[in-house]
C-alpha cells in the first residue's frame, strides 16, 4: 500500500474541540475551526494578533482573574518545557456583534509545549474545552438549580484533581531519574575480587516509584585470603532510600573488614542504623568467604537466603542464621552465625526480594523457582548466568520492585 503525504493543516482544522497555537510571546500562529467557532472570532481576527488583545479582561469584572492566570499558564510552559493542566478558569468575551456586551463564559485549558529542533519551546498549544452550559445555572430553581450547581462543583475539582496529580506525575518522574543516577554512583561497579568471577546486576523497578532502596557490595576481607559478599534492602523508595542505602552499605563495607565475622558486622551495622532516619527495618545479609579454607560463614538481618549452588546440582538455601531486620530490637542482641563449606567450582548467590517475591504468592515458590533456574544454567559463567536468572524470574514487563543480584563463581 502507498504512503500518502498527511495534510496536517486538514488534520488541525478537523480537530474536535478548541485548539489554537502560539508563539512563544503569546501571538496567534492558526486556530483550528471549532476555535474560531465557539470563541466567535474568524482566524483573520486571530492570526498575528497578542493573545490578549482579542480577548481582553472583562472591565466590568473587578474580581477577574482569567487574563492573569491564563497569561502565567502559557509563560510556564515556555520556561519549564511543560504541560501545563490548568483550573476551570471564568473568562468572559466580549460580543464581537455587540461591543461593549460580555458575555459569562467558563473554559478548561492545557497548555502544551512545541519544540524545535535546538531543543527549545518554538510554539504553545493551547486546548480549551468549552464547559459554559454546564456552568450556567438555566430554566428554574429548587432541586435541577442545586443538581446544577453540585455538578459544576464535582467538575471544578475533578479538574483540579488533574491538575495536581499532572505535576506530581512530573516531580515523581524527576526524582526517579536523580535517584537512580545517585544509586548508580553509589553501588560499586562490576569487578573481581581477588581471581574469583563475579557478576552484579540491579534492576529498578518498573512504572513505579519502589526503587533505590536496594544495594549490594563486595569487598576483600583484612587477614587471609577472604572476600565479603552482601546484599541489603531499605524500606522507602527515591532520594530517601538512596540516601541510606548508601549510608548503610558504606557502613557495612568499613565494618566487615575489622569485624571478627559476618554476625559481628551486622550486630555493629544495626546499632548503627538505629541512628539513620529511615533505616527502621531496613533488611542485610553478609558472607565472609574463607577462599583457602573453602568455608562461607554468614548471617542474615530479616532478608531471604543466599544460595550455593553446588557443582553436583544440589542448592542450599543458606537460611541457619536469620535474625530480625536491622534496628527491630530495642535492646541489640548478638545476632546469630552459621558455617557451610564448599568445593571448587560451587556458585554463590545473593539477592533481594524483588528477584523471588510476588504478591499473592508464597516465597518458597519464588525459592523453588531461582533454585530450578540457577540449577539449569549452573555450568555458565556468571555473566551469562545473571542474565538468564533475571530474564527467567523477573516478570516480563517488569517487576514492581527493584532487584539486585550478586553470582559469585567459588
Amino acid at each position: 500500500m502507498d504512503e500518502k503525504a498527511i495534510d496536517y493543516e486538514a488534520v488541525f482544522q478537523g480537530l474536535p474541540g478548541m485548539v489554537a497555537l502560539l508563539t512563544p510571546e503569546l501571538v496567534y500562529v492558526d486556530a483550528n475551526e471549532d476555535f474560531q467557532r465557539l470563541s466567535g472570532r474568524t482566524r483573520d481576527q486571530l492570526v498575528g494578533r497578542y493573545i490578549f488583545d482579542v480577548f481582553p479582561e472583562n472591565p466590568n469584572d473587578s474580581t477577574a482573574t482569567g487574563m492573569r492566570d491564563v497569561r502565567a499558564s502559557m509563560l510556564r510552559v515556555v520556561a519549564t518545557g511543560e504541560r501545563d493542566t490548568m483550573a476551570l478558569q471564568r473568562y468572559d468575551v466580549e460580543d464581537p456583534l455587540r461591543p461593549g456586551e460580555w458575555e459569562e463564559r467558563y473554559w478548561s485549558p492545557i497548555n502544551a509545549p512545541v519544540f524545535g529542533p535546538d531543543g527549545k519551546v518554538v510554539l504553545v498549544v493551547h486546548r480549551v474545552e468549552e464547559v459554559t452550559e454546564l456552568i450556567r445555572l438555566r430554566g428554574g430553581t429548587g432541586g435541577g438549580s442545586r443538581a446544577r450547581v453540585l455538578e459544576a462543583e464535582l467538575y471544578t475539582r475533578a479538574r483540579e484533581l488533574q491538575q495536581v496529580n499532572e505535576r506530581l506525575r512530573q516531580a515523581h518522574a524527576r526524582e526517579r531519574e536523580v535517584a537512580l543516577a545517585l544509586q548508580e554512583a553509589m553501588l560499586p561497579a562490576h569487578r573481581q575480587v581477588r581471581t574469583r568471577r563475579a557478576a552484579v546486576r540491579y534492576r529498578p523497578a518498573v512504572g513505579a516509584l519502589n526503587v533505590c532502596g536496594d544495594w549490594y557490595d563486595l569487598v576483600e576481607l583484612v587477614g587471609g585470603n577472604r572476600i565479603g559478599v552482601s546484599v541489603g534492602d531499605v524500606v522507602g523508595h527515591g532520594l530517601a532510600a538512596a540516601g541510606v542505602m548508601g549510608q548503610l552499605r558504606s557502613a557495612l563495607t568499613a565494618t566487615s573488614r575489622v569485624a571478627d565475622g559476618p554476625a559481628q558486622a551486622l550486630d555493629v551495622l544495626g546499632r548503627y542504623a538505629h541512628v539513620v532516619d529511615g533505616a527502621e527495618s531496613a533488611t542485610a545479609v553478609t558472607t565472609f568467604i574463607d577462599l583457602d579454607a573453602r568455608t562461607i560463614a554468614y548471617s542474615s538481618a530479616g532478608h531471604p537466603p543466599p544460595a550455593l549452588v553446588h557443582p553436583d546440582g544440589r542448592v542450599e538455601f543458606l537460611d541457619r542464621a536469620t535474625d530480625p531486620p536491622l534496628d527491630a530490637r530495642p535492646d541489640p542482641m548478638p545476632r546469630p552465625e552459621a558455617v557451610t563449606a564448599y568445593t571448587s567450582g560451587a556458585t554463590l548467590v545473593l539477592y533481594t526480594d524483588g528477584l523471588v517475591e510476588r504478591r499473592h504468592e508464597d516465597i518458597d515458590t519464588g525459592l523453588a523457582r531461582l533454585a530450578d533456574s540457577l540449577v539449569r544454567h549452573r555450568t555458565d559463567d556468571p555473566e551469562p548466568l545473571a542474565d538468564a536468572v533475571l530474564l527467567e524470574l523477573l516478570p516480563p514487563g517488569g517487576a514492581t520492585d527493584d532487584t539486585a543480584l550478586v553470582i559469585v563463581r567459588l
